[in-house]
C-alpha cells in the first residue's frame, strides 16, 4: 500500500535551512510542518506541509528585512 503525504518542496541554501529548521523546532509538536530534509552538495531541500508554506515565506522576509542595512546618514 502507498502513502502519499501534500507538500511543498523548498529548496535553500544552507543557512535559511537552518533558519527553517529553526523555526519548526520553536513550534509545539503538533504543529511541526518539515515532512522531510535533504542535503545536497550545496544545498538543502526540503519537504513541507503547505499550509506553512505563508508562514515561512512571512518569517523569512521578516528574517531578510532585519538583516538589510540601510545607508547612514
Amino acid at each position: 500500500m502507498v502513502n502519499a503525504i501534500k507538500g511543498t518542496f523548498i529548496s535553500c541554501d544552507v543557512s535559511m535551512a537552518q533558519f527553517i529548521t529553526h523555526l519548526n523546532n520553536s513550534l509545539p509538536s503538533s504543529e511541526k510542518f518539515i515532512i522531510q530534509v535533504m542535503e545536497l552538495d550545496t544545498s538543502t531541500c526540503m519537504f513541507v506541509k503547505p499550509h506553512a508554506e505563508e508562514m515561512i515565506r512571512s518569517e523569512v522576509s521578516k528574517f531578510r528585512d532585519l538583516l538589510s542595512y540601510g545607508k547612514a546618514a
